[in-house]
């Protein structure tokens, strides 16, 4: 593993090919170190995978060493849609550049986040839909829920009920909104679990990387239509 306080923290298997790419994206107001025990499980449960953890480029509150990806409000405004674009438009080019140095697809790459960085990882299947196979998102929420469902993503939806930050009804809500849309997505929620990265749903979200097969493979298998709904159209 290599590391810095304000860099990307890179944990590669030794001689082993690697198969798959997972980039984690730790919240506002932390720091990658904050993402290391969800490196750990996915480490142990997929030997052969690279995990990325970068930082976020901003800076937070003056004298913080903590950094943020984006000034959000969560009120759908024209500012923060403007912020979040100016954020996902670098990560892809970088994810993009993670997976040409490691050779690796879409399909092998899954993105991960924890509250500010479940925000960004969401928003990429909305605005970079095949930026990578499999979201988790972690304490997190849609600045806006999405009208398309996304094509080669499938979405893991990780929350506390008891979360006081976001609040559990925004994931259930996202949950609902996928599924009307036909996306490919699921939600686990975890009873007495606030806003952080609990064990139980880093062990939930192990098992879902592990077992869930996407519709979308299903539904190729079975050669029904996998067109987006009526009036939609993807860009």
């Amino acid at each position: 593993m290599s590391s810095s306080p304000d860099r990307t923290i890179e944990i590669v298997p030794g001689d082993a090919a690697i198969k798959q790419l997972f980039v984690l994206l730790h919240a506002a107001g932390e720091l990658p170190q904050a993402m290391l025990p969800l490196a750990r499980a996915i480490e142990a449960a997929f030997p052969a995978a690279a995990i990325l953890i970068p930082a976020a480029s901003d800076l937070g509150p003056e004298g913080s060493a903590c950094r943020e990806w984006f000034a959000h409000t969560y009120q759908s405004s024209d500012t923060e849609d403007a912020a979040l674009t100016e954020a996902l438009g670098p990560l892809a080019h970088w994810i993009r550049a993670a997976q040409a140095r490691f050779g690796l697809l879409q399909s092998d790459t899954a993105l991960a986040g924890f509250s500010q960085g479940a925000t960004l990882a969401l928003e990429s299947t909305v605005r970079y839909d095949g930026l990578a196979g499999r979201i988790l998102a972690f304490g997190g929420r849609y600045a806006e829920l999405p009208k398309v469902p996304p094509q080669f993503a499938t979405i893991h939806l990780l929350h506390g009920q008891a979360d006081n930050v976001v609040p559990v009804r925004y994931v259930k809500a996202a949950q609902s909104r996928l599924t009307q849309l036909q996306g490919d997505a699921t939600i686990d929620i975890a009873s007495n679990v606030g806003h952080e990265m609990h064990p139980v749903l880093i062990e939930r979200a192990i098992v879902r990387l592990q077992t869930c097969v996407p519709l979308r493979s299903w539904a190729a298998a079975l050669g029904l239509d996998q067109a987006p709904p009526e009036g939609y159209t993807l860009h």
